[in-house]
């Protein structure tokens, strides 16, 4: 799927992968495949938020939702465990390569979505993201 997104958009300046690789071993299957397409990670911006706070946010998304694993605390937790497990080892694996940017999750939808813009905005001026 993401070979065919790269070969059908040859003109995008870039793409954006929201929650993926989840695993090392995709991060490193997409490397692979990037770099025969000619092209690479830029970035990765990794949002950090509490523990806390996701719960408190799953929770809230489980009473407005309806999604049953986001009203137990002990679904949460396992969750989030999983997520360390795994995912931020993504983070670990990037990190190593200087890819990872971290921006604060907290606060409101705006601070945290101008946070990501500056980011983005950061990168694409600079010659490091002229890729």
């Amino acid at each position: 799927m993401i070979s065919s997104a790269l070969d059908n958009n040859p003109g995008a300046y870039g793409f954006l992968f929201d929650g993926f690789p989840r695993t090392t071993a995709q991060a490193e299957a997409l490397d692979k495949l990037l770099t025969q397409k000619g092209t690479e990670i830029v970035v990765v911006l990794a949002l950090q938020v509490s523990q806390k706070e996701l719960v408190g946010r799953l929770l809230n998304r489980g009473r407005t939702s309806g999604r049953s694993d986001d009203i137990d605390e002990e679904i949460i937790s396992a969750r989030i465990a999983e997520y360390e497990k795994k995912t931020a080892a993504v983070a670990d694996y990037y990190r190593k390569y200087e890819k990872v940017v971290f921006i604060k999750g907290e606060g409101t939808v705006d601070e945290i979505f101008d946070s990501l813009c500056k980011e983005i905005d950061r990168l694409i001026s600079s010659p490091r993201g002229s890729h």
